[in-house]
């Protein structure tokens, strides 16, 4: 880590934090040259790959976006999309990879959002899984009773 104050390559670290939400790590350091001190902050990148085969950064807020359409007009608040949202990327997280695909983050949010509210469950699950017909609907209705 070079100092931002007078570019020498070396540093020494001061104090570690974690963040708030455990996703990132907060060093403070100093440089031995001319003893200034300075924060790093440390994550680990996450990226998807869509369909196309574009890679692009996992975005907390994509997630949030696309669930909120699911969640119109239902009692699901902006702090409860933002704790899905987390849950999700913990769970994709926790899957170790550094590369995920678009198609597995989706699957990443049905569990919570069921959890959540099941008809923005059923809303987000028709157009993830592309229900075509009743029978699609029903099934994933069937589903739901049976796991009361």
């Amino acid at each position: 880590m070079h100092c931002p104050f007078c570019r020498n390559p070396d540093s020494r670290v001061v104090d570690s934090r974690t963040s708030e939400d455990g996703s990132a790590i907060r060093r403070r350091r100093q440089c031995p040259e001319c003893s200034k001190r300075f924060t790093t902050v440390e994550t680990a990148s996450l990226s998807v790959v869509k369909r196309s085969g574009v890679t692009e950064p996992f975005s907390r807020q994509k997630v949030i976006n696309g669930v909120r359409k699911a969640c119109q007009g239902r009692p699901v608040s902006d702090d409860d999309l933002a704790k899905l949202a987390q849950a999700v990327e913990e769970a994709i997280r926790g899957q170790g990879s550094a590369e995920i695909d678009a198609y597995d983050v989706g699957r990443s949010i049905l569990d919570p959002l069921k959890q959540l509210d099941e008809v923005a469950y059923l809303r987000f699950a028709s157009v993830y899984q592309n229900f075509d017909s009743l029978e699609d609907f029903d099934q994933a209705i069937s589903e739901l009773r049976s796991a009361h």
